[in-house]
């Protein structure tokens, strides 16, 4: 094997080994009190080798956390832009279940496919960049709900709910899966569950509309 690739070959190795260590490290004592140095001498290398990688603590914790969360997104804004792509069946309060059930089983098994990396976000995330992702999945579901109401309200010509409702609506379903998940630790007795959830959200929802 070719030198170069050889080196390549342990820089990779180098990398992961850096990753997993910082991982226990930043599930056991969250991202404000990790600390490098033990990083470094977990994984046997010099703190010059971890800035070879990485440009600072917060870069190694996105390193393990961010494309999990940019998944989750994609999930749920690919989930959002078809519901309003059928602009009739929103308007007349005949969303489809399945689509909903099937996006929630979809969101818990990315959660559980990628579970030590949903622990950091939720539970040891506090004073880094990604501390707030909570709230800006609910401002993700909350515009949607918006543009749900705002449809709704369009074609029915019933009063809108109002903005306060919206993002309490918004704040109960992502709470009810992080709920779910932090409290179940194994994906299949989450996916048993979720079903059950999703449909009382929903109905709340419409529940709601109808009433408006």
């Amino acid at each position: 094997m070719p030198r170069r690739q050889e080196k390549q070959n342990e820089n990779k190795e180098t990398r992961q080994h850096l990753l997993d260590c910082a991982k226990k490290e930043f599930l056991e004592k969250g991202y404000m009190k990790a600390s490098l140095r033990n990083i470094c001498k977990e994984a046997g290398v010099t703190t010059g080798a971890l800035y070879f990688f990485f440009k600072d603590k917060e870069d190694l914790f996105g390193a393990l956390v961010e494309d999990p969360l940019k998944k989750l997104y994609a999930a749920m804004e690919e989930h959002y832009a078809t519901e309003m792509r059928n602009g009739e069946q929103v308007a007349q309060l005949a969303l489809e279940d399945d689509r909903d059930l099937e996006t929630s089983r979809q969101i818990i098994r990315q959660m559980y496919a990628n579970r030590d990396a949903f622990l950091l976000l939720l539970t040891k995330s506090q004073g880094s960049r990604f501390e707030n992702c909570l709230d800006e999945v609910v401002d993700i579901s909350e515009q949607q709900y918006r543009r749900l109401c705002d449809t709704v309200t369009c074609a029915t010509k019933k009063p809108r709910i109002d903005d306060y409702m919206t993002h309490w609506m918004a704040h109960i379903m992502v709470d009810t899966f992080v709920h779910l998940f932090l409290h179940e630790t194994e994906e299949s007795v989450a996916l048993k569950h979720v079903d059950a959830l999703t449909m009382y959200l929903i109905r709340g929802w419409m529940g709601m509309m109808t009433e408006s």
